[in-house]
């Protein structure tokens, strides 16, 4: 079956590529409008402020829990207007009106944050005792935000032995605003402005960089080996500059949280923001290092469908069909809502609320953020996700992926602002789990052998980059740091990224030196660092959950949606532990990879004639 005959099975009206509509947040950017919203926030933050004289440990319970409603209304606010900012720099990031716009919110929000600093502040200072005693009680009541409450209260106590006086709080936060959050601002406008010239089909063109990496899975070996030396040609200019931004980040970083605030390591931060032991990352990114090698056979098995006597870098995602199907997008979006509805009618009805409301941008243009991403700013409000869509059948799960992160947020919509969104790790519970979904549907439609050996290898393809490449992200991440708090240069630095691209292949590929240059266009390791090990947590995960829904059917379900619409209202660890996971057991971890063992046995036991 066709996608366009698959496509036709689907119900709702068809959806075409459009820029993404964000006037439920501000009708215009005009200072007419702009000056209403801010004047009723810090009329807001006027009253929230006069709560500090009341603050004391023996206060009555209920009234933290009408100050908590207070902070949230806060919130809720600031959201609107940061949103607003931070979509429309999105939509076009070398538009000086957005940056501008962004800069001033950003300091108006770094403003607020300061002068309400006082009230978590205050909680994180209480004595055990005292702070139970005025938790908001457990379990169901009459106030449906009060354990909502609770455990976002119980969260902010994890913080407590690395939180610093009220002033320096305060300056931390004002530096960060105005030092390395613009810096890392800076390396976004940096590497979205460049520009690669390649030519294609006989044609020279000027591609962005998402079109760029759109040809890494073309059929052509040349195109593919052009691509990429053409990309880190125009990287390798810009590289001592990134790595500088780099390097910035890392120090920032490590003063900020290892030696002011006295965290044991800097991943140990991202572990204790996401609620996961240090233990359990531990454990997962040793599992990942330790299957390396079923990775490796897949790649020497890959050679040979392609008939080359071993990979080269740039063939890592090579199609196993000289194929050049194309997909519009309105098939792509039909296939992928046809697909949700058939799992489930709530998936498919809150997918297809992104659409209706027009909050998802598809189009590729110069200067749009790269890559593909959605954004939660109320519970209240649809997602907006952003994509790049290129045409390509891949497209496809990359469109189920990010509308499965929106599902997800509307799922635990019933939940406070405060704790809807989970914690890293499982925020990609149901992003991935849709790919598989649609992985699953392509498959179930194709008979021929040559079409389903390229759909599996290409969800194997898929699990390395999520699984093993983001690992390896964090690996070098780790030693990244450590390089640079030693004084490393800019050179050792993509030397030290060459050799762990060579621990993480072994002998399964070739891997030409202008891969060194890579790590510098990696956006999560400036804007986010240690990011990536939530990919690898997520993939691994749902491949134990997918099991079980193709095991237990139906009966997965009420379960699998329990877990989704709980958000991150309650710990990972608790979470995962409703559903029978111990995430700090290497077995666990280990099963996800006899899934991939599993694809890459059927893969072999295809015959092509």
């Amino acid at each position: 079956m066709s996608l366009s005959q698959q496509a036709a099975t689907i119900t709702p009206p068809g959806y075409d590529v459009t820029t993404w509509d964000t006037s439920e947040l501000l009708p215009e950017p005009s200072e007419a409008v702009i000056a209403v919203k801010l004047e009723r926030l810090h009329a807001a933050v006027d009253a929230f402020e006069q709560q500090r004289e009341h603050l004391a440990a023996d206060r009555d319970p209920g009234e933290l829990l009408s100050m908590m409603r207070q902070y949230e209304d806060l919130i809720t606010q600031m959201n609107v207007v940061w949103g607003y900012a931070h979509l429309w720099f999105c939509s076009n990031t070398q538009d000086s009106a957005a940056l501008a716009f962004r800069s001033r919110m950003q300091r108006v929000i770094a403003q607020i944050e300061n002068r309400i600093l006082f009230f978590t502040l205050w909680w994180k200072g209480l004595d055990d005792a005292a702070a139970e005693r005025l938790l908001p009680p457990a379990g169901p009541g009459p106030d449906a935000k009060a354990h909502d409450f609770r455990h976002y209260l119980r969260e902010l106590r994890l913080f407590s032995p690395y939180t610093l006086d009220e002033r320096s709080e305060q300056i931390i936060n004002l530096k960060n605003t105005n030092g390395i959050e613009a810096v890392i601002t800076l390396y976004s406008m940096l590497i979205h402005r460049l520009e690669f010239h390649l030519e294609v089909d006989g044609e020279p063109r000027t591609l962005t960089d998402d079109e760029m990496r759109s040809l890494f899975f073309s059929p052509d070996p040349d195109l593919r080996a052009a691509v990429y030396q053409e990309m880190f040609r125009v990287y390798e200019a810009d590289s001592k500059i990134l790595a500088q931004i780099y390097a910035n980040r890392v120090r920032d970083w490590y003063t900020d949280y290892v030696e002011l605030r006295g965290v044991g390591s800097p991943i140990a931060m991202r572990n204790l923001t996401n609620d996961i032991p240090d233990a359990a990352v531990e454990t997962l990114l040793e599992v990942v290092h330790r299957n390396a090698p079923i990775f490796q056979e897949y790649f020497r098995l890959k050679a040979q469908w392609l008939g080359m006597d071993r990979l080269r870098r740039y063939d890592l995602y090579a199609p196993l069909a000289n194929s050049s199907r194309r997909v519009s997008y309105r098939e792509a979006a039909a296939t992928v809502l046809d697909t949700f509805y058939q799992f489930d009618d709530c998936f498919g009805r809150l997918a297809e609320k992104v659409f209706a409301e027009n909050h998802i941008d598809g189009e590729i243009r110069k200067g749009k953020r790269g890559g593909a991403v959605c954004i939660t700013l109320l519970p209240q409000l649809t997602p907006w996700v952003l994509i790049n869509f290129a045409g390509r059948v891949r497209d496809i799960a990359n469109m189920a992926h990010e509308l499965g992160h929106a599902v997800h947020s509307m799922l635990a919509a019933e939940h406070s602002l405060l704790v809807q969104h989970p914690s890293l790790p499982l925020a990609e519970t149901a992003s991935v789990f849709a790919e598989m979904l649609i992985t699953d549907r392509l498959l179930a439609n194709e008979d021929d052998p040559m079409t389903r050996r390229e759909l599996l290898a290409a969800a194997v393809d898929d699990i390395y980059a999520a699984v093993m490449r983001q690992a390896y992200f964090v690996r070098f991440e780790i030693a990244a740091h450590e390089a640079v708090m030693a004084n490393r240069s800019a050179d050792e630095l993509s030397e030290l990224y060459l050799s762990n691209l060579h621990e993480q292949f072994g002998d399964s590929m070739d891997i030409s030196e202008e891969f060194r240059y890579e790590w510098v266009s990696i956006h999560h390791m400036f804007n986010t660092p240690f990011y990536c090990y939530a990919y690898s947590f997520g993939q691994l995960l749902v491949l134990a959950l997918y099991r079980r829904y193709q095991q237990e059917g139906a009966a997965f379900k009420p379960g699998y949606l329990r877990l989704l619409s709980s958000g991150g209202s309650a710990s990972p660890q608790d979470l995962l532990a409703e559903v029978g996971i111990d995430m700090t057991d290497a077995n666990f971890w280990q099963e996800g990879f006899e899934v991939v063992r599993g694809m890459i046995d059927e893969l072999k036991s295809i015959k092509i004639r």
